[in-house]
């Protein structure tokens, strides 16, 4: 009996102790797993991406440029004076040879009657020394004075000429006139800027495309382009291109000609177009954001044997998106797009495509 009191006395609290220990080894060891699966899941970093994959274009490479008057000068005076007349009105047409703006000249006016009645004079006694040195009545070296001295005045009054006509300005060419920038009664200056004058009737598109098209044939190709604010697209005509390679940018400068008799565009706009080649061209979009610039290039994420790797790649502009990517990858890559902050060469990721 007293056995039994023992045994019940030692038995209960041993059970108690047997049954806290397994309860706190199960759920030490639920823990360990779950912390496991959450290390394992914190290890590999959600990702989006797309797969690369060629696309074909007809429509060329970009060309995004700025367009250009066909022809532009500011008109500045050529000599000192006061403006006595004005003939022009700002943002207004003139054709080639109308007269712009006058210089006062009454004093090269007043040179000028004096110097052609001397010349009238000098003519009228020229005349009569020649019938006297036909008659050997003066020498010839008294003739010959004579004679230079017709020249001399002759070369003033054509000096007197031309200064009279720099106190005109006239327009260049066919064009429209911008604003201006003396009044009538202002004292002028040789270089003082008057005005400008533009012809926009035909506009220069200027753009520029990678050196590695300088084996095309460009002259005369199509350039489609676009303008804010337009919403139908515009096509104009290369017709020069300049015979060096930038050396900073690697690329060709080119100029394409846009028959603007409307006036609908404007120099100066800003144009977004395409160098059209008769030949489709196939090429890999990716996606702006997924291009990380460096000091030596640029580079992406992609997919390797479920890991992230960075690689360098060459690209090309191609729209406000995309880019294209000419080397560096094939189709069928996997390309990462999304989360690349937090990636490292070599880090696990689970794509979402």
């Amino acid at each position: 009996m007293k056995n039994k009191k023992r045994l019940i006395y030692w038995g209960i609290p041993a059970a108690l102790l047997i049954s806290l220990g397994t309860y706190y080894i199960k759920n030490s060891n639920a823990g360990n797993t779950k912390q496991d699966v959450n290390i394992k899941k914190a290890a590999v970093l959600p990702v989006s991406g797309i797969i690369a994959q060629y696309k074909t274009n007809s429509d060329g490479i970009q060309a995004n440029g700025t367009l250009l008057a066909n022809e532009e000068v500011d008109l500045v005076a050529e000599i000192t004076g006061k403006v006595v007349g004005i003939y022009f009105q700002e943002g207004k047409a003139v054709k080639k040879g109308d007269m712009l703006l006058k210089v006062d000249d009454a004093d090269l006016q007043a040179q000028l009657s004096r110097s052609e009645f001397q010349k009238k004079l000098l003519t009228e006694k020229l005349e009569r020394q020649r019938i006297l040195l036909q008659r050997e009545s003066i020498s010839r070296e008294a003739f010959d004075q004579l004679q230079t001295d017709y020249n001399v005045l002759e070369a003033d009054i054509a000096l007197l000429k031309v200064k009279i006509s720099r106190t005109e300005i006239k327009a260049p060419f066919d064009g429209t006139m911008g604003f201006r920038y003396v009044s009538e009664g202002s004292y002028v200056q040789p270089s003082s800027k008057i005005a400008r004058i533009v012809d926009n009737n035909v506009l220069k598109f200027e753009f520029s495309i990678p050196e590695r098209y300088a084996d095309k044939e460009l002259l005369g190709k199509d350039v489609k382009f676009n303008v804010t604010g337009k919403t139908q697209d515009f096509t104009a005509k290369v017709y020069a291109i300049d015979p060096m390679v930038d050396v900073n940018t690697r690329a060709i400068l080119l100029r394409a000609k846009y028959d603007n008799n409307n006036h609908s565009l404007l120099p100066g706009m800003f144009a977004q177009g395409s160098l059209v080649f008769d030949e489709a061209k196939q090429f890999l979009p990716v996606p702006s954001e997924a291009v990380v610039p460096e000091m030596d290039g640029k580079r992406l994420w992609v997919l390797k044997n479920g890991k992230a790797r960075s690689i360098s790649v060459e690209t090309e502009s191609r729209d406000q998106k995309n880019v294209s990517v000419i080397s560096g990858i094939e189709p069928g890559d996997t390309i990462l797009t999304g989360g690349l902050m937090q990636l490292r060469d070599g880090a696990s990721v689970d794509v979402k495509l």
